[in-house]
C-alpha cells in the first residue's frame, strides 16, 4: 500500500471558487482536481527539463560533427592497436 502524505494549500476565495467549479465540471472533488492538475503539470515540466534544445545553428553544427569523418586521436589509436594485439579465447 502506498504511504499517504498530506499537503495543505491556502487559497483566496476567488481561486477556491474557480477550482470548485472546475472540479464540479470534471465530476470530482476539489482535492482530486488539484491533485490531477498538479501531477499533469509536473510531468510536463519534468519532461521538458530533460530535453536538450538547440538553436538551428547549434543543431547544424552538431549534425555536421556527427556526420563528419572520424579519425582517432593518437591516444585512441594506440589503444586500438593495443586492443588488436590482445589474444581472445
Amino acid at each position: 500500500m502506498t504511504e499517504v502524505a498530506r499537503f495543505d494549500l491556502k487559497l483566496d476565495a476567488v481561486d477556491k471558487d474557480l477550482l470548485a467549479k472546475a472540479a464540479s465540471l470534471m465530476g470530482t472533488t476539489m482535492a482530486g482536481f488539484v491533485r490531477t492538475a498538479a501531477k499533469e503539470k509536473a510531468h510536463i515540466l519534468l519532461e521538458q527539463s530533460s530535453r536538450v534544445t538547440l538553436s538551428n545553428r547549434d543543431f547544424a553544427a552538431l549534425n555536421a560533427a556527427i556526420q563528419g569523418a572520424f579519425s582517432p586521436n593518437p591516444a585512441l589509436q594506440a589503444a586500438l592497436t593495443a586492443a588488436a594485439k590482445v589474444r581472445r579465447a
